[in-house]
């Protein structure tokens, strides 16, 4: 038997190894850590496509120096225990996740903002051993600003490693089955629980630029079959509508604070909201909605509302998601 030279670096065991992937956090509820995050964020081009010479004076000469001050109070407002909401379900996920594939495959999870960064945990999952990785994009709607965005991330990371492991990405899932029929569970589940009987239901995206949808980006068209098909599966009407607009530029339409704003006035003056495009609730679902569009929606007039939370790791959102990671994996593990 042929020896290895002694000055051969030991090699861990081949493995399987899945990567979630979501958008990112600071770090705490400060002016500071959001300044650091909001750098990375809207510095990528992928999420501002302005050229350079417009946006990095107005970045670094206006938003970063008063955004992050609001933005640090609105955390503040979600802030758990154990850190920023996004980062904790992201983390009960993967423990979740873990738990239902066992020890054929190691599961971790990245920001793609913030930390823990994509290249870092790329080369840990590959010093474990991890010789084959699913990168698995958190969005069940691609857009370019999102999942296109953590595919660039990841093959700048690549780049730069001698022994590189072989890369799946885990495709959207907007009209999966599986993730309508767990969404479908949820808002169920959500509006049985409810001690009224809303007069509207609101499922409310993340809004992108309406100059992202003339570009061809499918995210509008995605987000839209998503609702329907929610829809037909609780066999309710539902208003579509896009959340968190940034700017002065024209965005996806309509908004979710207009259609608050304007429901009473249509004698709609009870209503659940929920977010089918967040794999967890995070910023903008638990102040933005749930605090935020409340307020718009009461102060409008409306007498009741209720937000019903994401998939998270909930029994129906890890059920689903084992479901698409073993489709992904397959050829990989039995």
């Amino acid at each position: 038997m042929t020896e290895k030279p002694d000055f051969h670096p030991d090699i861990a065991a081949p493995k399987i190894g899945v990567l979630l992937v979501n958008l990112g956090t600071p770090d705490d509820p400060t002016p500071q850590a959001v300044r650091r995050y909001l750098a990375e964020f809207l510095s990528d081009k992928r999420v501002v496509e302005l050229p350079s010479l417009l946006w990095k004076p107005l970045l670094h000469g206006i938003i970063l120096n008063t955004r992050p001050r609001k933005s640090a109070r609105a955390y503040a407002k979600v802030w758990m225990e154990e850190g920023s909401p996004l980062a904790v379900y992201t983390k009960q996920q993967m423990a979740g996740l873990q738990q239902r594939l066992g020890d054929a495959v190691r599961v971790s999870y990245a920001m793609r903002y913030g930390r823990p960064g994509i290249g870092f945990r790329l080369e840990e999952m590959k010093a474990q051993g991890c010789e084959r990785i699913l990168l698995t994009p958190l969005y069940p709607q691609y857009c370019g600003a999102t999942t296109a965005t953590v595919v660039d991330e990841a093959g700048a990371e690549l780049a730069d490693m001698r022994w590189q492991p072989t890369l799946r990405v885990m495709p959207p899932y907007h009209d999966d089955p599986a993730y309508i029929d767990a969404l479908a569970r949820s808002v169920r589940e959500g509006l049985a629980g409810l001690d009224f009987e809303p007069e509207a239901l609101i499922a409310s995206f993340h809004g992108m630029p309406r100059r992202t949808l003339e570009l061809g980006d499918p995210y509008h068209c995605q987000c839209q079959k998503t609702a329907r098909l929610v829809s037909e599966a609780l066999g309710k009407p539902l208003f579509t509508t896009f959340q968190s607009r940034f700017g002065r530029a024209k965005w996806l339409e309509p908004a979710t604070a207009d259609l608050l704003g304007a429901l009473p006035g249509r004698d709609l003056k009870k209503v659940a909201i929920f977010a089918p495009g967040f794999s967890v609730d995070c910023l903008e679902t638990l102040e933005e909605l749930a605090m935020e569009g409340r307020s718009q929606f009461l102060d409008a007039g409306g007498s009741d509302f209720a937000y019903i939370p994401c998939l998270n790791a909930s029994d129906e959102g890890m059920a689903m998601l084992e479901t698409l990671v073993r489709r992904e994996l397959g050829g990989w593990i039995s």
